[in-house]
């Protein structure tokens, strides 16, 4: 009689992952740091796109797995007619459709105003601003989010430690007339849309371009720079 001295290998866990990005060499860079994080624990199936579209047709096909982890780059070439215009637009319909999801961003904005825009739209596990990623940070930062810590890069916690005099709030009003100026409604006419006074959305609009520092009287700078630092 023999004996089976073998001892059985631990099964590797699966994980999902979704790396969204338009220029090949990050993605392969992201993909050899995932791939060496504990291989003796986990087997990553790892499945990319390169733009907005092939993202969205990706997450949307009913064949594709649920994603454990996203990597998304923030500024990427638009879907305009699903109206996915960034990594931003990517990451709300993946915590629609993949709830559990846990969500990386990448950006180049350096802007605090857009950054706590898209932690307080977003809150994503991870945000990383891009000149701070080297091989060993992405490491860590993956590492920090597989055990479900936040991970935020140097410079998003530096600008977060930023003084508040820097940043810049609205309330809901501001944003409701922001909305109605960039459907090309005349300012007249928002109070149908919002209950509070001609007089009070004409004093709200000198705010805002004082906030923003528009120099012209126009709604379409002022809706424009709005826009840019993701204020509506």
């Amino acid at each position: 009689m023999t004996s089976d001295l073998t001892t059985p290998t631990a099964q590797l866990k699966t994980q999902n992952v979704l790396i969204v990005d338009d220029h090949p060499f990050i993605i392969e860079g992201y993909k050899n740091a995932i791939t060496r994080y504990n291989p003796k624990q986990y087997e990553f199936v790892i499945s990319q796109a390169h733009d907005c579209r092939s993202a969205y047709e990706l997450i949307e096909d009913k064949n594709t797995p649920q994603f454990d982890i996203a990597f998304l780059d923030i500024s990427m070439p638009a879907y305009e007619e699903r109206e996915i215009f960034s990594g931003v637009d990517l990451a709300k319909l993946l915590l629609e459709k993949m709830p559990s999801c846990k969500i990386v961003l990448l950006t180049m904005y350096t802007e605090l105003l857009k950054i706590k825009t898209i932690i307080r739209t977003i809150q994503p596990n991870g945000l990383i601003i891009k000149n701070d990623l080297t091989f060993d940070e992405l490491l860590f930062a993956f590492d920090q989010v597989m055990k479900s810590e936040k991970y935020y890069s140097q410079s998003v916690v530096k600008m977060l430690n930023q003084s508040t005099h820097n940043a810049i709030e609205i309330d809901q009003y501001d944003k409701q007339i922001l909305h109605h100026l960039s459907l090309g409604t005349e300012t007249h006419e928002i109070p149908q849309h919002i209950p509070i006074s001609l007089n009070a959305i004409e004093k709200r609009k000198s705010h805002l371009k004082e906030l923003l520092k528009i120099k012209t009287s126009s709604d379409e700078d002022l809706v424009k720079e709005a826009k840019s630092k993701g204020l509506f």
